[in-house]
């Protein structure tokens, strides 16, 4: 997940966090046949969450260490649930202690479809991997939101203000003219209020590549999906914006086009709230992207100059790619291409056209 807690909190030692996670691990039920020797580093991600790898019997096991106060994985297993519910592909939970922060998981496999994609993806495979994924997208649009936090129109404004503070003000170190700050706070009340309006549903919030698992027990199946712990009830275009706007993988216009079509007539066969007329709903997803990808703007750069995780800046070109395209689309937004045309030093447009 791309969100962070203000790093105002010193990380746990991580001398004690290994002992209590011995400690943990030696109390489960001994028929999963846990070897605590054989514990390795299986991921990280941009929080404090750590994920473990462990051999079992039989095979290999998950171990989610998310420590209290900095993490908290009782989201985690409620959404798991709502998410088993509908048959999505997800890690089951074997064992927890939720006070501590420990889960032990099943293990879906060791290849994401970013790592896939990195080592070369045929096309055939690319394209059955992910109109696998769209299907499974569906799925994950009729799970239960009751109970989840709304993605509503104020969240959605906050966050947008991580890309001046971060992006602009730190990354780049631009001071706004009274102009454009206000130009900016005015696209960001329309971008929130347009988002937050959509038919909502259960949102995911990254389902793209890093987050879809090419399932070990089924490689030919569909996705694994992970990191799903911060899900909301929100905009039914959010998750695919997520998917065709990647912000770890580029994808060109006429596929982003392709996919999200195809993702259309199948939430519209399913009975989802999607408009009948695709050029809407092309509309949406765009300006929902546009809206995540200028707050990934703003924690990509967060990321680097206050949490010193560097490699976060070599997706930023890629992002900003994918907010020009929106952004010369729409008039409402071509005061936002002029500020970034002015921070990147590129010669002012006379004028965007659509």
């Amino acid at each position: 997940m791309f969100e962070q807690i203000p790093k105002l909190m010193a990380s746990p030692s991580p001398s004690t966090r290994n002992t209590e996670l011995a400690t943990w691990l030696a109390s489960v039920p001994k028929d999963l046949g846990i070897d605590i020797q054989t514990l390795t580093p299986a991921s990280s991600d941009a929080s404090f969450r750590r994920y473990y790898r462990v051999m079992a019997s039989p095979g290999t096991l998950i171990v989610m260490d998310a420590p209290p106060p900095f993490e908290d994985c009782r989201p985690f297993i409620d959404v798991a649930q709502r998410l088993l519910a509908v048959g999505l592909n997800v890690p089951q939970i074997l064992a927890s202690n939720t006070d501590k922060g420990f889960l032990l998981l099943t293990d879906l496999g060791r290849q994401t479809y970013y790592d896939r994609i990195q080592q070369g993806m045929g096309e055939a495979e690319l394209q059955q991997r992910y109109r696998s994924t769209l299907d499974a997208l569906v799925s994950l649009q009729k799970a239960e939101t009751n109970g989840l936090a709304d993605f509503d129109e104020h969240r959605l404004l906050m966050e947008l203000q991580i890309f001046i503070e971060w992006y602009l003000n730190v990354h780049h170190e631009v001071q706004l003219s009274d102009n454009e700050a206000q130009s900016l706070q005015d696209i960001f009340a329309l971008l929130a209020r347009h988002v937050a309006s959509e038919p909502h549903v259960l949102v995911h919030r990254d389902f793209h590549s890093p987050n879809l698992m090419i399932c070990e027990s089924d490689p030919a199946g569909p996705p694994g999906v992970i990191d799903f712990q911060d899900a909301v009830n929100g905009a039914i275009s959010y998750d695919i914006a997520s998917l065709v706007f990647d912000a770890r993988t580029t994808w060109e216009e006429a596929q982003q086009l392709d996919w999200a079509i195809r993702y259309w007539e199948k939430a519209r066969k399913a009975g989802l709230p999607v408009p009948e007329d695709f050029a809407q709903f092309h509309m949406q997803y765009e300006w929902t992207g546009l809206q995540r990808n200028l707050r990934i703007l703003g924690v990509f750069a967060r990321l680097n100059h206050r949490d010193g995780k560097a490699h976060y800046l070599d997706h930023i070109p890629r992002v900003l790619t994918y907010v020009r395209q929106v952004a010369q689309r729409y008039k409402p937004f071509f005061p936002l291409l002029r500020l970034l045309d002015r921070i990147e030093g590129i010669e002012h447009k006379a004028a965007y056209t659509f």
